[in-house]
């Protein structure tokens, strides 16, 4: 049964909350799993837990179940369309979101369909939630002879368990246990990576549109503050940066909001100019299409089937991604994340408002645009706005193993698979920079696609030995930068959620450290789809 949970949502279970016991501040209980996460994966492997017959228990630390699958990110990303690829609970998931729409398969849905799916799937499976609960970062995991033996929230909620499980997108249990990771983007050198570190964007085909310069600048764009004039300084965004492919950085790519837009005039909520409009924020955007470039800056799908409500997300030069204001994000305070969170709301509004009523942008561009806002039936206790920014990556482990660009591209294989990866190799811009020509160029965007489905290894959801003996990790894994743009999926993140769940298991019914658990035991729980072909294993020297 759910409890201690306080999004409006749920006001239709209020009788389960008055026969349910509900933990107090200082109240310590203990449990077979802790879940601490605020992903797709932390539902899912909650919901595997219970089913499973263990006592568990999911910490969230916002206020809604399912992540980005819950707050906008309604265009699915497969790589695979294929649903026995997917596991049986993110299968389950995506079952039921075409069963609301009367279809078999659909890969794009409304926000609040996804919503619903998850709060059914874990009413249905009776799992305790606890919402609105963040760890204490500084002294709330408890942790004796290498294992984490509690973690305590900022509300002073404490829950033991035998095995947790970090499926938050930030890693913040990982690192307050002590757990080794790295923010940021590895050299080439690091891990043979011919895709690796800094990727300048100003090497491709100048002509109006192909799928290798779509996210790229087609146009000339002058970077200072009064054009042509270096001492006036550099545009909101712009770097001046010697950049280098392939070099290493502690940079990440950007987020953004992940906007569910309708142009249904009866349903829709105009994006108004925010308070701390500065237009100088939007002068890049402005001068792109001044340059000539007059692609429309988003790329737009379809939600469920309907032409009149969409999933809006950034691309080409200039969209809806911040670039650069995110790279302190990952190991931020509370309080600063939620400062950096709403610099991102106030950009995004910004962008609406230049994009729709600028003179200097062009008739079509702007009568298009004014087309969309908010749609009233969405996110209807958060102003119709996304509950949660768009975190693209953040922290990685440095775990028992790493995913690289070898294991996406087949040049390696692992045969301790917890779950399947086929979606392309793919990073959004890390930053403007300023090239030897003195035009804005964009750096860190990549895209390589796999020649098909590759194996994710146990041991990369899973910490070194040494560093934590109970504790999995299945979306900050440890990945490279690189690999990771291909693993960040959500039906991906689904079915490893609830794969680690099923281990934990195996770890506490054989008395063993997460290192030690039996594969050939786990094995036969992890759904295997039928297309895959194994990849043969080979040894490529890699720099520690």
């Amino acid at each position: 049964m759910f409890y201690s949970f306080h999004h409006k949502f749920y006001s239709c279970l209020i009788i389960l909350l008055l026969s349910s016991a509900t933990a107090t501040a200082q109240t310590y209980k203990k449990y077979d799993i802790v879940v601490y996460g605020d992903s797709s994966a932390a539902v899912m492997a909650t919901i595997a837990a219970q089913n499973d017959g263990r006592k568990v228990v999911l910490v969230n630390p916002t206020q809604f179940l399912g992540g980005m699958s819950a707050s906008g990110l309604g265009a699915t990303d497969f790589g695979n369309s294929k649903l026995d690829s997917l596991g049986s609970y993110a299968g389950e998931f995506y079952r039921r979101v075409a069963k609301h729409y009367g279809r078999e398969f659909i890969r794009s849905f409304e926000p609040h369909v996804g919503q619903k799916v998850f709060n059914e799937m874990a009413q249905e499976a009776g799992v305790e939630v606890h919402l609105n609960e963040k760890i204490d970062r500084e002294n709330g995991v408890k942790m004796k002879h290498g294992r984490i033996v509690s973690i305590t929230t900022l509300s002073g909620k404490t829950f033991k368990a035998k095995m947790f499980i970090d499926a938050t997108y930030v890693g913040d249990l990982m690192a307050a246990a002590g757990v080794s990771y790295t923010v940021g983007r590895e050299s080439e050198a690091q891990y043979g990576e011919s895709i690796a570190g800094v990727r300048r964007g100003d090497t491709f085909p100048r002509v109006h549109y192909t799928q290798s310069n779509k996210d790229h600048f087609v146009a000339d764009v002058d970077p200072y503050i009064s054009p042509g004039d270096p001492k006036s300084g550099l545009l909101p965004m712009v770097h001046e940066l010697n950049l280098v492919n392939g070099i290493g950085d502690k940079k990440i790519q950007a987020y953004n909001y992940r906007m569910c837009l309708t142009s249904n005039p009866d349903e829709r909520v105009p994006l108004t100019k925010p308070d701390k409009y500065r237009a100088l924020d939007h002068e890049l955007l402005i001068r792109n299409f001044e340059a000539g470039d007059h692609r429309f800056p988003a790329l737009i799908e379809p939600l469920g089937g309907r032409k009149d409500k969409v999933d809006w997300n950034s691309m080409h030069a200039i969209g809806n991604d911040f670039g650069g204001a995110n790279w302190e994000y990952p190991e931020a305070s509370y309080v600063r994340r939620r400062e950096i969170e709403q610099e991102h709301r106030d950009y995004t509004r910004g962008f609406f408002y230049t994009l729709s009523t600028n003179p200097r942008i062009p008739d079509k561009i702007q009568d298009y645009a004014k087309k969309w806002g908010l749609p009233k039936d969405e996110f209807k206790d958060n102003g119709n706005w996304p509950y949660m920014i768009y975190i693209r990556e953040a922290r990685r482990m440095l775990g028992e193993y790493v995913m690289t660009q070898a294991d996406c591209s087949h040049k390696r294989g692992v045969d301790d698979i917890i779950a399947y990866g086929a979606f392309g190799m793919d990073s959004h811009v890390v930053q403007y920079f300023v090239n030897e020509k003195g035009f804005v160029r964009r750096d860190g965007v990549i895209w390589r696609t796999p020649p098909g489905l590759y194996g994710i290894s146990y041991r990369s959801v899973i910490p070194k030995r040494e560093e934590c003996s109970n504790l999995y990790v299945p979306v900050c894994l440890s990945a490279s930068h690189v690999a990771h743009g291909s693993i960040r999926m959500e039906p991906v993140f689904m079915t490893m959620g609830q794969s680690v769940a099923m281990a934990a298991g195996l770890a506490i019914d054989g008395k063993v450290d997460v290192q030690d658990v039996d594969y050939d035991k786990l094995r036969k729980f992890i759904p295997s789809p039928k297309n895959f072909k194994p990849v043969k294993k080979n040894t490529l020297k890699m720099v520690p």
